[in-house]
């Protein structure tokens, strides 16, 4: 296997289970639920937690309803940019890896949706929170482990407190007095 492959297999086990995941969610909730139906196992997990089967043409969480044609476009975009940032990666750099999975799997899985349907199916619905999926679950934490991953490469390249050179400290100037001093 050459290089460039291996460099991707992380990548595409990462993406392809979070675009896999996603895909057939989606699929069993539009199979199952009507459009705008909301269901729950039990009704007094209803306030707190249901699949709500909805229509999304913005991004996610609902946010910018009225621009699917960018939202489609910034996600090639950011497709293509994963693509070809990550086998620049060290392989050492795991977290950082996993986080553009995350981010490509769930770019891939709403793109498909909107290529597709001309929207993105969202059916995952928490208390008050706006109603998600995986897709945009997994770009979610995909976003939060990036911005930690490269909190903690900051955190490495900052020297540790330098410690003072022994002539500056108190201990290494009281030892160089002289042991005669006039007028004791």
């Amino acid at each position: 296997m050459n290089r460039s492959m291996k460099d991707y297999r992380f990548l595409i086990a990462v993406a392809g289970t979070v675009y896999i995941l996603d895909q057939v969610t989606k699929l069993i909730v539009r199979s199952n639920i009507a459009l705008g139906d909301i269901w729950s196992p039990w009704p007094w997990l209803t306030k707190y937690a249901r699949i709500a089967h909805i229509k999304n043409t913005g991004a996610a969480f609902g946010m910018l309803p009225s621009f699917s044609d960018v939202i489609t476009i910034i996600s090639i975009f950011v497709i293509i940019a994963i693509l070809y940032y990550f086998p620049r990666l060290p392989h050492d750099q795991w977290l950082l890896r996993l986080a553009l999975g995350l981010q490509m799997g769930g770019a891939l899985g709403n793109l498909t949706d909107r290529l597709r349907q001309g929207y993105v199916t969202d059916f995952i619905s928490v208390w008050r929170f706006p109603v998600f999926n995986i897709a945009d679950a997994s770009i979610s934490i995909g976003v939060a482990i990036l911005i930690i991953s490269m909190w903690f490469q900051e955190q490495d390249k900052q020297p540790s407190e330098p410690s003072q050179p022994a002539e500056h400290s108190s201990e290494a100037a009281s030892s160089h007095l002289p042991e005669d001093v006039p007028g004791e």
